[in-house]
This record gives structure tokens, C-alpha cells and sequence, in this order.
């Protein structure tokens, strides 16, 4: 075995030996813990309130101490680097029935690789059998048919891939199989991300729905939920940070990103929320959040963040900008990759997927019209972000 295979499997296995070992949890010991967990819709599974995002999962080790710390939800994808197959290594010291595994009907292509209108059944299941390889399980709880409202502007399009009938063909056969338990749909738009989600609980189809969902934007989505609770469709929220800004803001002692999961969760709709975790920093910091109530406090600290970063942050889910510009830019997605870049710390993903975008920002470096400077209903100066953006994501220019 070579030294960093043995340094690594010795990692995983002291890891699985902490989260095995027959000792006290975490909030007996005084650490956090998660606190609350909630059935996502009717579909029998409870996950925790506060729950993995796997986007820059870092380790197989950072999986057990997330299941130690008592998150249950798993939210992965192939297109996600090696998040699937760190996912696979913790696989082999957890009791499966114990967590909820998610993955998208993707490849593992970098970010975005959502499979395209036009996929054949055929394709559909060997995605999922893909994923199950790298896994290293038999199924999936849920599979998504991912970012819906993102692959193309065109509606009706984007209609069409959300109902597809040779991904309902796959899953109806990946279900009968065993491999895929629940069908579900995500989006942060950045266009007709209500419509194509409403159109999704109402089609029978999905047990739940994954939007953009925080205090700063997309007012018509609590219409959405509300519809959601009602045909019993499970709701998790996602992008609840509002961008998630560089904050160098006295909260006194405070932490933003609590009261900002602590406002979704208020909300009875939403069974629970993921969100990156790529340290067990980020376990110990946001844990705390779960189970706990929304505070006046709480609102006064949304309030000096929204007051600091809304005139700079870019609702992705809004695309009320899009069709003003006259070179096609796509103006939501450049900015949300932005976003990774500058705020996420993504910095690999966020410009290998501009570079694959087809209509990038450079178009914004000679253009005089600035059709979009007033498009923007928060005022934000968009012609200037997309320059910033092209130049922060580009070599060589």
C-alpha cells in the first residue's frame, strides 16, 4: 500500500471508530448537535433540519463526523468532483437505513452536466447507475432531476426536460429495480424557477422539491410551498445564505449564518435545509441553528446583512434581467458563478463552468448600450459585476 493510501485509510478508519464507538453524543459531551428532524413531505424518511450540502465535500472522514454530530441528509451529485466517491468510502463503516442519500440525474462532467432534454431512458439509468457505483450502495433515496430553469430560457423547453417521459420511463424502472426510492426536482432558476417547481408538485410526479429559498428573495415561492405542504410534496431549501458575503460586520457576538437557516426553518413548509459543509468548522458553526426559534434578534442581524450586501448581491432565481441584454449574455448564471468564485471558495468550479457557459460575459467589456444598468429591480450595477466577473474568471485577458 502506498503512504498516502495507508495515511488516508487510517483516517477513515479512526474516524469510523469515533463515530462506532459506544460513548456519549456529542450535546451529552457539550458539543453541538443537530437537534430536530422532520419527515420531508409523505415520504416516511426524517432528515435532519440542518443537513450536508456535498458540493466541496473535502473527505470520507468529514461524512462520519457529519453523522456523528447526528445530520442524517446527504446531498450529492456526479458532477460534484470526487463528492460521490468520498461519499462511497464512508460508506463501508455506516449503516445505510441510517442516512438519506440524494444524488441528480448528471455525469460526472465538470459542474454543470445536467442530462439535456433528449436523453434516453437508457442514459437516465446509467447515470444512476453510476452513481450508485461510486457510492457504494444499492440505492438512492431520492434522485433529482437537477436545476431545472438553468439548462435553457425557453420554458416551455425546460417544461419538457422536468417531465420527460424517458426519465419517468427510467425511474419507474430504477424504482421497481431498487435502486431509486423518491423523485425529486431542484432549482435556483435563474429563469421561471416558480413556475417550472409549481408545475412540478402539481404533476403528481415528485415527492419533493429542492428551491433557492432565503430572506432576501423570490417572493412568489412561499405560493409554491404553500401548494407543496398541501399535496403532502416534501420541501428543502437550498442557496439559504443570500450569497453567503465576506462579512466583516459586528453581529456582537452573533452569527449570521444561524439566523439565517433559523428563518427558513421557521417556515412550516420546509422540512429542513442543506448547505455546504467543507470543515468540521462548518459542522460546529452551524449546528447550533438547529431546533431553535427565530429571534427579534435574529431579524435585526438579517437586517444589517441585507442593509450591507443587498445592493451587491445577485438573486439568481429572479432573471428579471435576462432578456435586456442585447449579446445573450447569460447574466444570472456568470454572476452565480461569481458568487462561487468570490464567496464560496470554489474558485476551480466557479471558472470551469463559466468557461462552458456559451454566452459569457465578455461581451460586457465593449458594450456601451448598458441596456441592463436599470433591469435590475435592487439596483444593482450589473454591467459592472459581469466586467469584474469576466476578468475573475477568465485567463488571460
Amino acid at each position: 500500500m502506498k503512504r498516502r493510501d495507508f495515511l488516508k485509510a487510517g483516517a477513515i478508519a479512526a474516524a469510523a471508530s469515533a463515530f462506532n464507538a459506544p460513548k456519549m453524543g456529542a450535546a451529552e459531551e457539550g458539543g453541538v448537535s443537530v437537534k430536530r428532524y422532520t419527515e420531508i413531505g409523505k415520504t416516511g424518511l426524517k432528515m435532519s433540519d440542518i443537513s450536508c450540502g456535498c458540493g466541496s465535500l473535502p473527505s470520507a472522514s468529514l461524512v462520519l463526523r457529519a453523522i456523528d454530530k447526528g445530520i442524517t441528509y446527504f446531498d450529492t451529485a456526479p458532477d460534484y468532483g470526487k463528492s460521490e466517491t468520498y461519499i462511497g468510502e464512508a460508506m463501508k463503516n455506516i449503516k445505510r437505513d441510517k442516512i438519506i442519500l440524494v444524488s441528480k440525474f448528471c455525469t460526472p462532467l465538470p459542474y454543470p452536466s445536467h442530462l439535456p432534454l433528449g436523453t434516453t431512458k437508457d442514459q437516465y439509468i446509467a447515470a444512476v447507475d453510476g452513481s450508485l457505483s461510486r457510492l457504494k450502495t444499492d440505492y438512492l433515496d431520492f434522485v433529482f432531476v437537477h436545476a431545472i430553469g438553468e439548462v435553457d430560457k425557453d420554458k416551455d423547453k425546460e417544461l419538457k426536460r422536468l417531465l420527460d417521459d424517458n426519465m419517468l420511463a427510467a425511474y419507474d424502472a430504477l424504482k421497481k429495480a431498487g435502486k431509486v426510492k423518491h423523485l425529486a426536482v431542484s432549482s435556483h432558476g435563474p429563469t421561471n424557477m416558480e413556475d417550472l417547481l409549481m408545475a412540478a408538485v402539481d404533476s403528481g410526479h415528485f415527492e419533493m422539491i429542492m428551491p433557492a429559498f432565503n430572506f432576501m428573495k423570490f417572493p412568489k415561492i412561499p405560493d409554491v410551498l404553500t401548494e407543496a405542504k398541501k399535496k403532502g410534496v416534501g420541501v428543502v431549501a437550498m442557496k439559504t445564505l443570500a450569497g453567503a458575503k465576506d462579512m466583516k460586520l459586528d453581529f456582537k457576538g452573533a452569527d449570521f449564518a444561524q439566523s439565517a437557516f433559523k428563518w427558513t426553518l421557521k417556515h412550516p413548509e420546509v422540512n429542513g435545509l442543506i448547505v455546504t459543509m467543507k470543515s468540521v468548522a462548518d459542522i460546529d458553526n452551524y449546528l447550533p441553528a438547529s431546533g431553535q426559534e427565530f429571534t427579534a434578534a435574529d431579524e435585526r442581524i438579517l437586517n444589517q446583512y441585507a442593509h450591507a450586501h443587498g445592493s451587491s448581491y445577485c438573486r439568481t432565481g429572479c432573471g428579471l434581467c435576462e432578456g435586456v441584454c442585447e449579446n445573450g449574455v447569460e447574466i444570472a448564471a456568470s454572476l452565480r458563478y461569481q458568487m462561487y468564485f468570490r464567496d464560496y471558495g470554489m474558485e476551480k468550479r466557479a471558472m470551469t463552468s463559466y468557461a462552458q457557459l456559451k454566452n459569457k460575459a465578455e461581451a460586457c467589456l465593449t458594450c456601451t448600450s448598458a441596456t441592463c444598468a436599470g433591469a435590475c429591480p435592487y439596483g444593482l450595477p450589473v454591467a459592472e459585476m459581469l466586467r469584474d466577473t469576466h476578468h475573475t474568471l477568465t485567463f488571460n485577458i
